[in-house]
Formats: structure tokens, sequence, C-alpha cells
């Protein structure tokens, strides 16, 4: 029988490095994500007591190759984002933010002297980021974005909010984009700089196990040398950012999506109604496969969009259309998983409900379906209509 989960058999497709990481990071979720995230999402915490795990199995950082990082490929990292999301979004995002959207910056746009300070840390897990990009009135409108940074003297002085921000109640250092004389650049900015401060959303339906919050910055003084040198006036920079965690996205919400239908074929083989197994029933069976269908697709452009990455020909657009497709077809997958389940679906000791709910919001978030509609739109048309 093949396996329910991955019936186009694409782990065999893998090279052994790529199996290992598969692997590895899978024996992590079992072994000590699984066993307490639940208790983390009803009480709305934080598992910190993880961030040391995720350091020792390359997590941080994974796919850059200095700096006491793992040098993943893609593929790889796209494998190691399906295991932690199997076990929660949150675990899932911690690491793509700490990943895609702060170290990556500072390796891509960062001095030597930014470089060698916080990536080893980050890598470590002793220094945890955060990605200030996102505004109250913004949105999906990054360009009209109303932090400010004006220059004052060898310094720059920032004010602004930024808001649904991954990791600000718990970061050692933001890595925040400000509107400038010179058009949008990025900054590096550390708690207990005066003027920058934090605060968590709650109470939140989703993402609960996620640390979320907002900036804030009141006339807060970073000195020249705290500026991204690479990030070159405008939103190139942090767009750029924002394309790695979405390709992360792709995979993560996989695992999601698998989780739900792994509980929910355990539980129709051994639910009995009307003197048969629930699974014995055409219309159970049905939505079964339409679950593995949009599994097996997500699957196929995930896998072909990690070998583009892979081969340095990958696209936005691409990624647009798996991040698109990838959420909507895990949400789907939760949703009738949980109504599968029946009434014990909304219970917290099955796992589809908080995936169900975490995906209301890993859908929206680095691009909602609308923006990654519209992203290809223009790719097929050369017409931009945002």
């Amino acid at each position: 029988m093949s396996n329910p989960l991955d019936l186009y058999a694409t782990d065999a497709l893998l090279s052994e490095e790529e199996t290992q990481i598969r692997d590895s990071v899978a024996r992590f979720v079992d072994e000590q994500v699984l066993p307490g995230i639940g208790r983390h999402f009803e009480t709305h915490t934080f598992p910190r007591e993880l961030v040391a795990g995720l350091a020792e199995i390359g997590a941080l950082g994974a796919t850059l190759s200095d700096h006491g990082c793992a040098g993943m490929n893609a593929i790889g990292y796209g494998l190691l984002c399906r295991e932690l999301e199997r076990g929660d979004s949150a675990i899932r995002s911690f690491v793509s933010v700490q990943s895609s959207l702060c170290m990556f910056p500072i390796h891509a746009y960062g001095s030597a002297e930014q470089q060698a300070r916080w990536l080893p840390a980050m890598a470590r897990g002793e220094v945890i980021g955060c990605f200030g990009l996102t505004e109250p009135q913004g949105g999906s409108d990054p360009g009209s974005m109303c932090t400010r940074a004006r220059r004052a003297g060898g310094d720059w002085v920032i004010n602004g909010v930024k808001t649904w921000i991954t990791n600000a109640p718990i970061a050692d250092l933001a890595v925040v984009w400000a509107s400038t004389e010179e058009g949008v650049r990025g900054f590096l900015i550390e708690r207990g700089t005066r003027g920058f401060e934090t605060s968590e959303l709650k109470p939140k339906f989703s993402l609960r196990a996620s640390a979320t919050g907002q900036l804030f910055f009141d006339d807060v003084r970073v000195p020249a040398e705290n500026m991204l040198p690479g990030s070159v006036a405008g939103l190139k920079a942090p767009l750029s950012c924002l394309t790695q965690a979405r390709y992360g996205i792709t995979w993560g919400v996989i695992g999601a999506a698998q989780a739900c239908l792994a509980e929910v074929l355990d539980y129709t083989r051994t639910r009995t109604l009307f003197n048969r197994p629930l699974a014995a029933n055409q219309a159970v069976q049905i939505r079964l496969a339409e679950m593995a269908r949009r599994i097996t697709t997500s699957q196929l452009l995930s896998m072909q969009l990690g070998r583009l990455k892979d081969q340095g020909s990958m696209r936005p657009a691409q990624v647009s259309m798996a991040k698109w497709h990838n959420c909507r077809a895990a949400i789907e997958v939760a949703r009738d998983a949980r109504d599968l389940l029946g009434g014990a679906g909304i219970m917290a000791e099955h796992v589809s409900i908080r995936h169900a709910l975490n995906l209301e919001s890993v859908i929206t978030y680095e691009g909602t379906e609308t923006i990654h509609q519209l992203a290809i739109g223009r790719e097929l048309t050369g017409i931009n209509a945002f």
C-alpha cells in the first residue's frame, strides 16, 4: 500500500542528505514539539524551551553556509519547514522569521561587522530577531510606510509603529524598515534602545503559541553603523526577504495538512457508525481523496519550486502561485478534517482544529490570496493592477 500522505512518492526524489534532514526534524517534532504544543496553544504561550533544540538541528539560518549555519539547500529547508509546521505553524513561523526575515537580510545586506556580530549568535538561538515591515494602516501596501528615519548628525532618529510582528515580544534584535529621504532603508535596533518599546497582541484565536506584537519607535536614535548598508533605497530588499519566507510557507502548510489527513484517516478507520467504520462510506472516501489531491498537488508545486530555487531561477510569481495554492489547499484540508471528526473535532486532543485556526493566519500573512493572485496576473499580462 502506498504512503497515504505521499501518493506521488515525492520523498523518493530526495537525496540522502535531504532525507536525513527530513528524518532528524521529524524526530525533533515528534519528541519535543508535539508533547507540549497543545498546552502552549491553550495557554497562549510561546515554547521558548524549544529554541535551543531548533538551533541544534540547524533550523536557524538553515540555508546560510557560513557563520555557524547549516548550509541546507532549498529542498532541505522546505522539508524542515514542512516537518516543523506538522507540529504547529507557530514553530515554523518562529524559524521563518529568525532565518528568512532576520538572518537573511543581515547576511544579504549587512556589513561584515554586522554579520559577524549577529549571525553566529542568532544561529545558536542566543539572539532572537523580529522583522518590522507591516504597519497598522499599511498591510498589503508597504509603499504607504509611515515609519520615518531622519539623519541627525552621525545617527539616525526613527519614529513610527509596526504591527503584527512575529517574535516582537521576545526579540532581542529588530530588523526595521523605515522611509528616509533616500527611500526605504533597513536598520538594526536592539532591545533596550531608548524610545524603542514592544507590546504583545492578545488574545488571538490563531497562532496562539506564537509571540505576536507591535514595535513602537519614539525618537529612537541609532548609530549610522546600524543601517544595513546593502539595503538600497526602495522596497526591493524587504520584498526579497518576504520571497524567502514565502518559499518556506509553501512547504510548511503541507505539513499541517498532512497532520490533519493522518489524524482523520485513523479516526475514520476506527470510528464505527451504523455497524461499519466511517471510512467504508463513499462520501467519506471522496472527501479523503480530495484531501490527498490537494496535498499531492501542493507537494509537486513546492518540490519543483525548490529545484528552481536551488538552480537560481525561481521567480517571485512562482512563489506566489505556490503560496496561494498551498495555503488554500491546507486550510481546506484542515477544515474538512475537523468536520469529519464530528463534535470531537473541536476538542484540543485533536490537531485538526488547531491547524485550521493557525492556517487562518498563514493564508493571510506575507501576502493575502488576492495579492498573490494579482502578482500572477501581472506576470501573465505585464500590467500592474495593484
